[in-house]
């Protein structure tokens, strides 16, 4: 059998004689190194020439050059994601493109923390951004020892060490029980998710809740569930004894959950028992009743990637904190 021989790989310096300047050329232009000047005719040549050869530089070479990477590590998610999260996610990457870094999402399943900090540091990135909670001052250094000159959090607190975007839960259960209570409901119950990583986020939704009934006579009830729908069932169950006009679910995966559950035992929504769930996950408009949910407003994805980019040209700067307090509610047929 005869095999083919195999297509050599371009190199800089192919893509050099095509565009009839020197490797350093090259290396300026396909770097977007601003530093040096070049014309943008020459720009556009080396351009032309790497498309037609197919050249594309080496990271990890170029990383080694540098002595670290334009790599932003991002791990995936430790809760759902709406739409909301997910159109802020896509203008983040496209925000940090124009700033010349690379987006990488890691999908690990390990939690957040130490050995999850380990393992982000290996692809020696330049930045890392956590969605969450579980990542502690240490995995912050683990990751500040491998050369990572910026590592930023957006959860519900900041931690010591890293750039913060702290989004306010406080402000999401105030907003939803107010809503409730705005449309005439005076006994509310508030779902407590069992799931212990999910406390983070749930104890500040509670004290806002708290806070949104203070001084109004309204009583509030806490109800704790596993995310199981053997658990709602047996919620759904002892309803009556409750006597709950109204329910925040914690977010719209509990409501949905929940909701179910109480339409199966005869517990109609929302003349009885009004529900509201958060996050503005995708399927909330399609049950019936469309489910009302609070939207937490994410920053523009270019001032997140103006963050890290500050943070990066200057490592040695004091951590900065963001606290992100605007939350809208979707009113629609389940309150």
């Amino acid at each position: 059998m005869v095999q083919k021989p195999k297509t050599p790989v371009p190199t800089s310096a192919d893509v050099a004689r095509l565009a009839g300047v020197s490797r350093a050329t090259v290396s300026y232009v396909l770097n977007n190194t601003r530093a040096v000047r070049i014309s943008e005719p020459t720009r556009l040549r080396v351009r032309e020439a790497a498309e037609q050869l197919g050249y594309v530089p080496h990271a990890a070479a170029r990383s080694l050059r540098a002595g670290h990477s334009r790599t932003v590590v991002m791990p995936a998610p430790a809760f759902p994601a709406g739409p909301l999260y997910t159109r802020f996610v896509g203008e983040l990457q496209s925000a940090l493109g124009r700033l010349d870094y690379t987006v990488v999402q890691y999908g690990g399943a390990a939690p957040y923390g130490d050995d999850a900090a380990r393992a982000w540091a290996e692809l020696r990135p330049i930045a890392v951004l956590v969605p969450g909670p579980g990542l502690g001052p240490s995995g912050v250094d683990v990751l500040k020892r491998s050369g990572a000159r910026a590592v930023v959090t957006l959860g519900p607190e900041p931690v010591e060490g890293a750039h913060a975007l702290v989004l306010d839960q406080a402000a999401v259960g105030h907003r939803a029980v107010r809503h409730l209570y705005e449309r005439g409901r005076r006994r509310i119950g508030v779902v407590l998710p069992e799931e212990p990583g999910l406390r983070i986020f749930s104890s500040p939704r509670l004290r806002g809740a708290r806070r949104a009934l203070r001084d109004t006579g309204a009583t509030l009830t806490e109800l704790p569930l596993a995310c199981a729908e053997d658990a709602a069932a047996r919620l759904a169950a002892r309803w009556d004894a409750f006597g709950l006009d109204a329910v925040f679910a914690y977010d719209d995966a509990y409501a949905m959950l929940l909701s179910r559950a109480l339409q199966d035992h005869g517990v109609t929504i929302p003349g009885r028992t009004a529900v509201i769930g958060a996050d503005d996950l995708m399927l909330g408009p399609l049950l019936r009743p469309r489910l009302s949910t609070v939207r937490l407003e994410l920053p523009a994805g270019r001032d997140l990637a103006a963050l890290v980019d500050r943070a990066v040209r200057d490592p040695g700067a004091a951590p900065e904190r963001h606290t992100v307090r605007g939350v809208t509610v979707v009113h629609r047929e389940s309150s």
